[in-house]
């Protein structure tokens, strides 16, 4: 009688074996659907790349299944965040994918990436409205920007009726920056007829806003674009200056002239310089009240340094 411990016991062949070991493993058994739905949500509330990295590693089906338009199509902002040190080919592809399954954060942070770091203008702004269209208040709020400085453009290409429209929208849709902009626009009769009071009333609502239910550091929570563009250009900064291109000094927003001279200098020191009022507003409250003084007064202090 031949027994598994006989020289004369032949092994079952090797698809019999292969039926048997998927018959032990329970992930064999559960659906597709099921299987989607889970990486779905897992993509949806991810707070790196790497949690959606790990599922390709794991196994041929789960590579296949993480990359399906579903999965990705809801990858959340975190989840897209990649660094600029680790920008590369397989990194623009993988991004292109989430904007083809229809990601908006995907379409906005890839956009953000080709306006201002790859020079890429018409697809980068082709990018942004395409989430704009979606009402994402980040790149309706990026957009008016563009057209207030006539980014990519020339200087008579700014249009501020557009750009105050396009803050109007955004500020509808939730965005805080928008509507700290608004208020400014409105203040200084930019793109629209001068209403103080009316500005004066949404500046009290965004401080209201930062104060309350937006938590007490709402200036903290940067943007993975923001911060892809701030460290894509900090290590690029020998090259701006020799293009005489500079960066916007609020150092949480990552935007870089596309011509010299477009954005504002402060009226007062003349030494910094911001790509909007929202920008200009944050960088003040965060120092530079207690060192902006008149470029006279400055050029005495460093005359008298230089004495001394």
């Amino acid at each position: 009688m031949r027994t598994r411990r006989g020289v004369c016991y032949t092994a079952p062949p090797e698809d019999v074996r292969r039926v048997r070991r998927r018959k032990l493993d329970p992930f064999e058994a559960l659906p597709d659907d099921l299987i989607l739905s889970i990486f779905a949500k897992l993509s949806a509330t991810a707070d790196s790349p790497s949690d959606l990295i790990t599922l390709l590693l794991v196994c041929k089906r789960f590579n296949a299944l993480a990359m399906d338009p579903t999965v990705l199509s809801v990858a959340s902002e975190k989840c897209l965040g990649i660094r600029a040190q680790r920008w590369c080919d397989p990194a623009q592809r993988f991004l292109k994918r989430c904007v083809d399954a229809g990601n908006v954060e995907a379409c906005f942070i890839l956009g953000m990436i080709k306006f201002y770091a790859l020079g890429s203008r018409p697809t980068g702004a082709a990018l942004m409205a395409r989430a704009a269209m979606r009402r994402h208040a980040a790149a309706l709020y990026s957009l008016a920007v563009i057209q207030f400085n006539g980014s990519g453009g020339s200087k008579h290409d700014r249009d501020l009726r557009a750009g105050f429209a396009l803050c109007f929208r955004a500020a509808g849709c939730g965005g805080l920056d928008a509507l700290r902009e608004l208020a400014y626009c409105l203040q200084d009769g930019y793109g629209v007829k001068r209403s103080i009071s009316s500005g004066r009333r949404l500046l009290v609502l965004a401080a209201s806003l930062e104060l309350g239910y937006l938590a007490p550091a709402a200036d903290e929570h940067v943007h993975v674009a923001n911060q892809f563009l701030c460290e894509w250009f900090a290590t690029r900064m020998g090259t701006l200056e020799g293009k005489g291109l500079r960066l916007c000094s609020h150092d949480q927003c990552g935007r870089v002239e596309t011509r010299v001279h477009e954005f504002r200098r402060c009226s007062v020191c003349g030494l910094v310089n911001y790509c909007s009022r929202s920008c200009q507003a944050l960088h003040w409250r965060k120092g530079h009240k207690a060192e902006c003084v008149p470029i006279e007064q400055f050029l005495d202090n460093a005359a008298f340094a230089l004495l001394v």
